[in-house]
């Protein structure tokens, strides 16, 4: 049985869950609202203060829907009290970001800056020149933005230039050797 699948969902208070025909699942809280259509197959009941999520038969789709869609709802609960946040680190010479208004300006030894727009529901906070917080109440926006500034510039194996997420280690390569 999915471990994960079986645990309740603990509804903080100020949170309301809806569940409409679908499997339609809007959770309000207050950082905003959310909605997702989850499998139809999973039977989501609110039972007071939490949610429980279970499946119909003992089928390998099934087990793995489960703790899929428990795991969803959490993240929608966790996204409207807490919110998500991803944390990326600019290093290298003369490598830097900035913010205006709703744009990040990334210089990343082009010839020119990189211009990124928020997407909606998404906001990014510029601590210094070199750390770029990404914020939202959904994680799976926020972990998609964060990869995408990524891809702009990725961290490179010899001296380490480029953007990484601020927990992501690096594998360091050794450089070329002269002819002794």
């Amino acid at each position: 049985m999915s471990r994960i699948g079986r645990m309740p969902i603990a509804i903080p208070a100020g949170v309301t869950v809806e569940i409409a025909e679908n499997n339609k699942v809007t959770v309000k809280g207050p950082k905003g609202t959310l909605e997702r259509v989850l499998p139809s197959a999973m039977e989501i009941k609110v039972e007071g203060t939490e949610v429980l999520v279970s499946r119909p038969n003992d089928l390998k789709k099934m087990k793995s829907l489960h703790g899929l869609t428990r795991t969803l709802i959490h993240n929608m609960v966790v996204g409207v009290t807490e919110g998500f946040e991803k944390k990326l680190e600019v290093n290298g010479v003369g490598y830097r970001a900035a913010k205006g208004g709703k744009k990040l300006t990334l210089n990343l030894g082009y010839s020119h800056p990189v211009e990124m727009e928020d997407p909606e529901g998404i906001e990014t906070v510029v601590e210094g020149q070199n750390i770029i917080i990404v914020k939202g109440i959904d994680k799976e926006k926020v972990g998609q933005f964060a990869a995408e500034i990524r891809d702009k510039r990725r961290p490179e194996p010899y001296k380490g230039k480029g953007i990484k997420y601020a927990d992501e280690t690096i594998r360091r390569k050794v450089g070329k050797t002269g002819k002794k």
